[in-house]
């Protein structure tokens, strides 16, 4: 259902930079998922899930990472002993150890997530094996999924739908994104989903965003509603003002 894309061999050139900015910015998005109720249905329950990557954490890799930022500080006079320093660093490696596996042992049971792209557009366990900061794992989320980072604060949003269309079904699910809109996973389900219909609502707040240009999820009819809003408001003024004169 999902091309596979294994680790790249020895020399193999590296992945394409990612055009992501420094700083992740998050953005708020809206979709709407549409079409007839058994569809939807079946949408509802693939989509459903704990929300977690199973990536295999290098622990001997942080707990040293954490050591040296602890023990030889960039900036500033260290603020903890060699041996305090050694043993923070361990303790942050076993709770991150432990947080990881509860986390892990959700995904068999949990449904709590409405929009799981784990779920829908699984990370294949080559890349799950290089872990989450990898550049080829970002690589392949941003190809795949349009974001580099899993979706963060899903919930489900009240339908909207006319009850009165008994033959059809939404779902209606808010999300934030790490600098752009999941636009290549919306790309697949369309594709693997044509029955259903997919409305993705980005907010860019004031209608400003570094969104990739996709007809597919209409990023610029988004803002061009913006502007169209804005337009409107002025005509109204500029007749409420002719009026009055």
């Amino acid at each position: 259902m999902v091309s596979r894309l294994s680790p790249a061999a020895p020399n193999a050139p590296a992945p394409t930079a990612l055009p992501a900015p420094a700083h992740t910015d998050w953005l708020r998005n809206v979709l709407v998922v549409s079409g007839p109720t058994e569809g939807t249905g079946r949408f509802r329950a693939a989509a459903a899930g704990a929300g977690v990557i199973p990536w295999v954490l290098d622990l001997d890799g942080m707990e040293e990472d954490w050591f040296l930022s602890l023990a030889a500080p960039a900036e500033g006079k260290r603020a903890i002993s060699v041996q305090g320093a050694r043993i923070l660093a361990r303790r942050l490696r076993d709770a991150t150890h432990a947080n990881h596996q509860r986390a892990i042992a959700r995904i068999g049971t949990d449904r709590s997530h409405p929009f799981d792209l784990h779920r829908l557009l699984p990370v294949p366990s080559g890349i799950l094996r290089l872990g989450p900061n990898d550049p080829q794992s970002r690589t392949w989320l941003w190809t795949h999924w349009g974001t580099t980072r899993p979706l963060r604060h899903v919930r489900e949003l009240e339908s909207t739908l006319d009850g009165r269309k008994r033959r059809m079904a939404e779902l209606r699910v808010e999300f934030w994104s790490a600098d752009w809109s999941p636009w290549q996973a919306l790309r697949r389900l369309r594709r693997y989903w044509p029955a259903l219909s997919f409305t993705l609502q980005p907010d860019y707040a004031d209608g400003e965003g570094d969104e990739p240009t996709s007809e597919l999820i209409a990023p610029i009819q988004h803002k061009q509603g913006n502007r169209d809003r804005k337009d409107n408001r002025e005509k109204s003024t500029r007749a409420a003002r002719a009026q009055r004169g």
